[in-house]
């Protein structure tokens, strides 16, 4: 088995495209194929969401921690943005979510 580089896991550990397949190529019965894939992992969003979220909270911590004890707004800064940011992916792994769980395949 191949290793993967550390940037690689870095990027599988906080986006999620790589679990999925594309719906919209193939013939019909590889599209419904795709998307029952696609709805069989999408118990694994739920993860990633945690992962955002917590990532999301130790940022904002980390801005408080900077402002508070340093005073420096503009460095405090570097947390907050990141911290804001991880709102909307938040928002968006739960569409999907949703849409994977709720929503009738299109085929």
């Amino acid at each position: 088995m191949q290793e993967l580089s550390f940037r690689t896991l870095l990027y599988r550990y906080f986006f999620f495209g790589w679990l999925f397949r594309d719906v919209s190529r193939g013939n019909l019965l590889e599209r419904a194929a795709a998307w029952r894939h696609n709805q069989s992992q999408a118990h694994w969003l739920l993860t990633y969401m945690r992962r955002w979220l917590w990532c999301g909270v130790l940022l904002y911590g980390l801005g408080g921690l900077v402002e508070l004890l340093i005073g420096a707004p503009a460095l405090s800064a570097l947390f907050y943005v990141p911290s804001a940011l991880s709102v909307p992916v938040n928002a968006v792994i739960g569409a999907v979510w949703l849409g994977l769980k709720a929503l009738p395949g299109p085929f």
